[in-house]
């Protein structure tokens, strides 16, 4: 955490007044630009249906077993494959599409102050037509969601001028992790996503999850839900805490063939055997774009804070709990 002696500008109630202020707004524009309605969405599902979120296939998800039933449970990890499947099922058309508040417990996230073992998101997904299925399509809407962040930043600075600050560029850059391992070759996936956000501060990053020339892939991706070569996170940079911050994973979802290719480049071909999968590789599911956007962090960037316990109300050992205290920060 950075040693930032200056401390939020907004108090313990300003604060919570705050966030309700920030998400009422953020996800009433998110809906009327991408054209999503509000859906109810599962806090379980059962593991063998394979709509569960694999993340990248190490997360062990948070299982229970139902008594009345006698049926395993699994706490969703993320919505991705679920919200798929809900488009089909609620019979929504093209260019529609839903959001829910995806609400997860992931007790193996590497903790610290931009990530919680409670995780808070958007999920959200739009049906498209298989034509869409491009990087030109990917950066419409990508731009579009920019777009969202910006006039949010723009409202919550208006509702308190005295405290917060304009921190977005009028535009985001796009660039591919391969031409980001070209142009960072000596530095870490996570430094370069530092390097190229502290410079552009607001960038897409395209092309997750397939090996790059170094033989490493930027990140870890589950194989069946993004398509590989039509996917990204959207990174800004974060004055307040010094580093990149990534508010959102999103990409355009597998069809059949890029479903099979990386199945076996991942060593999953098990999973074909699934109900979801199955669907899928019989065209039964829409052709779709989705993804999640964090609530906690995107609170976190646009009212300034420090560590991501400010904005969301988890649990913290004794030493995090006495190192934020020290620096007078406060952990919901």
């Amino acid at each position: 955490m950075r040693n930032n002696s200056e401390v939020s500008k907004l108090n313990l109630k300003e604060t919570q007044m705050a966030i309700k202020s920030l998400k009422d707004y953020f996800q009433r524009d998110l809906a009327n630009t991408l054209n999503l309605a509000r859906i109810s969405a599962p806090l379980m599902v059962r593991p063998e249906t394979g709509l569960n979120d694999n993340l990248s296939g190490v997360e062990k998800a948070v299982s229970f077993d139902i008594r009345n039933y006698g049926i395993n449970v699994e706490i969703v990890q993320s919505l991705a494959k679920w919200k798929r499947n809900a488009l089909k099922e609620y019979g929504f058309k093209s260019y529609e599409g839903l959001y829910a508040d995806m609400n997860a417990i992931r007790p193996d996230e590497e903790l610290d102050n931009i990530h919680s073992v409670y995780v808070d998101q958007w999920d959200w997904e739009v049906i498209i037509k298989k034509e869409d299925r491009t990087e030109e399509f990917l950066g419409l809407i990508v731009r579009e969601i920019f777009e969202v962040f910006k006039r949010a930043e723009e409202y919550i600075n208006q509702v308190y001028p005295n405290a917060l600050s304009k921190k977005l560029p009028e535009e985001i850059f796009i660039i591919c992790a391969q031409e980001l391992e070209d142009l960072y070759p000596n530095l870490s996936a996570k430094d370069r996503e530092r390097e190229i956000a502290k410079e552009k501060k607001a960038v897409f990053i395209k092309k997750i999850g397939r090996k790059l020339n170094s033989g490493e892939p930027h990140d870890v991706r589950s194989p069946d839900y993004d398509d590989w070569d039509l996917n990204g996170d959207i990174l800004f940079w974060d004055e307040k805490i010094d580093n990149a911050i990534e508010l959102s994973s999103m990409g355009i979802r597998v069809d059949e063939e890029s479903l099979i290719k990386q199945l076996e480049e991942s060593n999953k071909m098990e999973r074909v055997d699934l109900p979801y999968h199955k669907n899928l590789l019989n065209g039964q599911l829409p052709y779709t774009i989705g993804g999640g956007i964090g609530q906690s962090r995107l609170c976190m960037f646009f009212l300034e804070k420090s560590h991501i316990g400010e904005v969301q109300a988890s649990v913290w050992d004794e030493k995090t709990i006495e190192e934020c205290n020290s620096k007078r920060i406060f952990l919901l």
